[in-house]
This record gives structure tokens, C-alpha cells and sequence, in this order.
């Protein structure tokens, strides 16, 4: 890891006092860069512009946003997969407002990520779930673009991860059964697997779709003896809450 204040301290010190103000110089940079969390120049220059360094769960979305854009639009599956995400970090409003701008900002696809990964490339735990959210954001429109593995792979490689590990947590969350069928004829289908009718209220219909999502998402059995099989499967009816919810929606206008 490049500590810039370091360098900047090492160098100017050893111009005033060779070694010795080298030494000096460094060990006061050092304490600067972990004072302002200076993890790298990108770090640096966000700091002399104003700009506050993203915090990990801001990293992320902005990853997911730079996904979700990748083939150019942004669908409501896409969408729904950063509410869920939210939901998952159980993010209260401050951390909600900060995941939607992140998120955008990620879509607008200008952000460097480089420094921000190298420095989550310390933190192992942190760096697998970043990646586990991206292939969910990967599956949320039930495919996976060129683009999309590039960016995931490329991500992995500043991670620390081989480009087969990368891959292989894919096929935890790849659809494997076809997700319900578009047009009118899958609406009875949808009203089904949400257990609401065609009398349920927009409240209620939310209610029912966010409660289905907590009890059937997939990140609950990982790490608790689960089956790749069972993962697969919850990732499955995940997607197919999601489409159920989709069809609902567009049929009852909200």
C-alpha cells in the first residue's frame, strides 16, 4: 500500500536533512496518512479538492451503480437488487441517502476505484461480500454481460482474488430455472408466489414482497452449513419475487 504523506515526508526531509530528515519526514507522514485515512494518491487528491474519501459501504455502491449501467440501461431489476442490498445492510436514512448517491455516482462511471480496492484488498471479509453483491447485481436481469465479467474480474484482480475464484462465486448466484413469463398471462403466477390478490393494496403488496425477500434471501444460509444447491435455489426465488413484483407493479400502476 502507497502512503502518499509518507513519500511527500520522506522526500522532503531527506532535501533538508539527508537520512536522518528522511527518516523524520517519513515517520511524520506516516502519522498523517492514518490520521486522514490517506490510503493512496487518489486518496490524496479527493482530499485537496474537497472531496470526502468514500466510506466502504459508498465503495460499494458505487461498484453496483458502474454494474447495473454497464450495458447502457438501468433496469427495474437492477434497482430492486440495491434496495435489497440496503435492506441487507439494514441501512437506516442517513446510510440510504449516502448508497443512492454513491449509486449514481457509479452510474455516471467516473469514479476511480483503484485506491479504494487496494485498500479493501486488506480487509478479506469485506472484499468477498463486495463481491457477492456484485454478482447479485450481475444476475438481477437474469444474465451476465461482457462487460459485466470484465469489470467483476478486473475488481477481483484489485482485490487480491484469482480470476477463478472470481468466477466461481458466479454459480452461487446464477439463475438456474427460467423466471416467470412477461405479459398477462404470468400476472395469476405473480399475485401467487407474492400470496396477495387482486384486491391487495400497494401498501400491502410492498409489505408482502419485502417480507418474502428477508425470509428467502440467499446471504442467510451462506456461512451457516448450507448446501451450494440451497444457495442456488433461495438466489432463484429471490429473482423470481423480484420479476413477481415487477408484473404486480406495472399491472396496478405504482
Amino acid at each position: 500500500m502507497l502512503w502518499p504523506s509518507t513519500v511527500i515526508g520522506a522526500g522532503a526531509g531527506f532535501a533538508i536533512a539527508s537520512i536522518p530528515g528522511a527518516l523524520l519526514g517519513a515517520l511524520l507522514g506516516q502519522a498523517m496518512d492514518r490520521r486522514l485515512q490517506l490510503h493512496s494518491w487518489a486518496h490524496l487528491r479527493e482530499r485537496l479538492g474537497g472531496r470526502p474519501v468514500l466510506r466502504d459501504d459508498e465503495v460499494l455502491f458505487v461498484l453496483l451503480g458502474r454494474l447495473a449501467k454497464s450495458d447502457g440501461r438501468v433496469g427495474e431489476g437492477h434497482i430492486q437488487q440495491a434496495r435489497l442490498e440496503m435492506m441487507r445492510l439494514e441501512m437506516g436514512d442517513p446510510a440510504r441517502r449516502r448508497a443512492i448517491s454513491a449509486f449514481n455516482r457509479g452510474k455516471g462511471g467516473r469514479e476511480r476505484l483503484d485506491g479504494h480496492l487496494r485498500r479493501l484488498k486488506q480487509q478479506p471479509h469485506a472484499a468477498e461480500g463486495m463481491l457477492r453483491a456484485c454478482w447479485r447485481m450481475v444476475w438481477a436481469d437474469g444474465r451476465a454481460g461482457r462487460q459485466e465479467r470484465e469489470l467483476l474480474m478486473l475488481w477481483g484482480r484489485q482485490l487480491g482474488w484469482s480470476q477463478a475464484k472470481v468466477q466461481a462465486l458466479a454459480g452461487e448466484y446464477e439463475p438456474y430455472q427460467p423466471a416467470l413469463g412477461n405479459g398477462a398471462s404470468s400476472y395469476p403466477d405473480a399475485l401467487r408466489l407474492l400470496g396477495i390478490t387482486v384486491d391487495t393494496d400497494s401498501k400491502q403488496i410492498k409489505q408482502a414482497y419485502r417480507r418474502l425477500l428477508s425470509r428467502h434471501h440467499p446471504d442467510k444460509l451462506v456461512g451457516n452449513g448450507a448446501s451450494p444447491a440451497q444457495v442456488r435455489e433461495a438466489t432463484e426465488r429471490t429473482r423470481e419475487l423480484h420479476q413477481a413484483y415487477s408484473i404486480v407493479r406495472k399491472r396496478h400502476g405504482f
